[in-house]
Parts: structure tokens; sequence; C-alpha cells
């Protein structure tokens, strides 16, 4: 992508042959909201209908199965139930002339057994156990040792994604993105700091990237690639992430990618500043250079620091989370200077309308 100081935020971009009205996207949110069955509900279709004056909305990460599940009342992607209350948060996105992908997501070690199958332990690429405690139906616990996926088994794990993206097209999305970031099962394979396998699926970068590999393959079965998005962490220390060469191990990874001629690279910066906990520090913006296509960033941008990434070519897309979650109207708030809502964090995860679909659009202030 060249340089072009006529570029901002407010200009259009193409992903495939598919027109953003603008290049702010919606990044991925977590809110914990989902109804029973974990089926979105009215609220979830307001909440994203709300924001669909972004150039791209993606949705929060959606787990493919019951036992990618790591958090409470997360909506899933798998059963006839959340097809069908997808469709109505698609519907009215659409009504809206907007644009969204779903973001297919497994948690892998980062769950627990009270909220999974038959009280099954979580899965991972090696029985290795997070630090930490993560929050179930139950209050806070501390984490388990995850059971080691069987190599006869990940087919299984294949399968569930192209299931998922088989009911990603049902319920009216616009594309998917593979959530293969911040510390859930796809990163876990990727990083050596949890995956420890002899076989084919560990030890090498070839080895340990080929789970991300044989799953995007079987998502662009289902999706032409050009409408499917992927997502990578670098840096990221979350969920007790570690990698002992990530300038290698990422590298490969994006240059490995671009054989599918997906829609978008989505890089977050987060954990840059922090050389040590997740790996060896690098220059994550070495990346932008090793991928052919449409490239995203996340990373607490205003609107000044993304214009400025935009005209200096870092990037093509910039991906926004609190200020989408606290600005419903933030394409239009950004396009005349006006002032921004401050996102209340108490809010973030879990509850009802308060600090969901209460904050007020321009007109309304």
């Amino acid at each position: 992508m060249s340089e072009s100081q006529d570029i901002t935020l407010l200009s259009p971009i193409k992903i495939g042959r598919q027109t953003l009205k603008n290049r702010m996207v919606m990044a991925p949110l977590t809110r914990n909201r989902a109804g029973d069955g974990l089926v979105p509900t009215e609220m979830n279709v307001t909440y994203y209908r709300q924001r669909a004056s972004a150039g791209l909305i993606i949705s929060e990460g959606s787990q493919i199965a019951d036992d990618a599940l790591g958090y409470p009342l997360t909506p899933g992607i798998h059963s006839e139930a959340q097809v069908v209350g997808w469709k109505r948060v698609t519907d009215a996105v659409h009504k809206e002339d907007g644009l969204i992908f779903m973001q297919l997501w497994h948690c892998g070690r980062v769950s627990h057994s009270s909220m999974l199958p038959d009280g099954m332990k979580p899965l991972a690429p090696s029985a290795i156990k997070p630090a930490g405690e993560v929050y179930t139906y139950e209050g806070m616990k501390p984490y388990e040792t995850p059971q080691a996926i069987e190599t006869a088994d990940i087919p299984r794990i294949i399968e569930q994604y192209r299931h998922a993206a088989c009911c990603a097209v049902e319920a009216g999305f616009d594309g998917v993105e593979i959530h293969a970031a911040n510390g859930y099962l796809l990163d876990q394979f990727l990083r050596d700091g949890t995956n420890q396998r002899q076989d084919q699926y560990g030890g090498s970068i070839e080895n340990r990237s080929r789970l991300i590999m044989e799953v995007t393959a079987a998502v662009c079965e289902i999706w032409d690639p050009e409408k499917v998005g992927i997502r990578l962490s670098p840096l990221q220390p979350f969920n007790d992430l570690y990698d002992s060469n990530p300038q290698a191990t990422f590298s490969y990874m994006v240059k490995a990618l671009n054989k599918f001629g997906l829609g978008y690279l989505h890089i977050t910066e987060m954990g840059a500043e922090t050389p040590g906990i997740a790996g060896p520090y690098f220059d994550i913006s070495s990346l932008r250079s090793l991928w052919d296509g449409v490239y995203m960033t996340n990373s607490n941008y205003d609107y000044k620091s993304a214009n400025a990434a935009l005209q200096e070519g870092k990037a093509d897309l910039i991906s926004f989370g609190k200020l989408f979650i606290a600005n419903p109207d933030l394409p239009e708030r950004f396009a005349i200077d006006a002032p921004l809502n401050k996102p209340d964090p108490e809010s973030f995860y879990g509850g009802d309308e308060k600090g969901y679909i209460d904050y007020p659009f321009l007109k309304q202030a």
C-alpha cells in the first residue's frame, strides 16, 4: 500500500469487492451479555445497530463449539438458535448500511471445567497450567491444568471451525475473522511457551503454525478468502503467553498467511512496551512490510495518531475498542472533532443496558 497524505480515517477502502465507507473498524469486544443458550438478545441487536457507522464491525469473539467456551455469557456461533440470534444482529446492521464480520473463537486452556460439557478439562496444545485465575459463573477460580489435545482429535477442532464458518454464512455475516490472538487456542499452538508438543503440531515454527494454517484453509473453503481476516497479537502477554523468539515466529506466520489472499491481517500492538513478558522485544511495525494485503492495527489510537498511521503507510485500517464502546457514533464525532464520551470500565464485562446501549449519541447530547 502506498503512502498518501490524502488518506484519513474517513476515507473509503475496499476489502476484496466490499467497500468500507471509512477506515474505522469496531474491534472485537467481549462484553459478556449473551442470553440463554449463549444466544444474542435484542439488547445485543441494539448495541451493534448503534455502531453500524463503523466502516466494519468485527463481532465479539464467539465460540465455535461448546468445548471452546472460556467465559460466562459469551455468545456462540455453532447452534441453530445462535444462528437465528445473530441473524437479527446482521439484519439490523445491514439496515443501517453497515458491514459486520464474525470473529471465530476457541479459548483453549483459558477456561474452566465448571463451564465445559460434562465437566471436561479445558483443551490446549500442551498440559501447561496458566498462571492466575479465570472468571466463571461461580466467580473467580484458579486455572486448571488443561488436557493436551490428542493428534487424532485435531481434525475435530478444524471441523468445528468449518462448521462455525458455515453458521456465520447462515447468520448473514459479511465475512469472518479467525481469532488467533490474545492467548487463546490458536495462539497457544503458535507460541513455544505454551506448545511443547512432539508431533507435527509442535517444535519448529512451521509445525507450531500448522493448526492456524489448517484452520484458515478450512474457513476459506466456506468463505471467499477476501472475506476472511485473521487477528494476531505478537507481543501480547495476556493469558500468560510467552514466545522465545517472536520476531521469527510472527514473521514466519505473517509470510505464510499471504498464500491465502485474505481480506486483511489484524495486528494488535499491545505489549510492545513490556518486553520480557510475552517474549523478547521486537519492532512490531516490521510485520507491515511482510504482508501483501490490507493491514489493520490496534493499540489505543485516537483520531490524530490513527490518521498519522494511515498517512505514513503504517496501516490501511485502524480498529478501535474502548472508543467504540463509549461512542456509538464515533465516525461522526471524529468527522467534526466533537467531544467524546468517556468509557466506563466498570460496565465493560457483564451487566445490563448500563454502559452498553445507553451511551448518548451526539444528537442526544
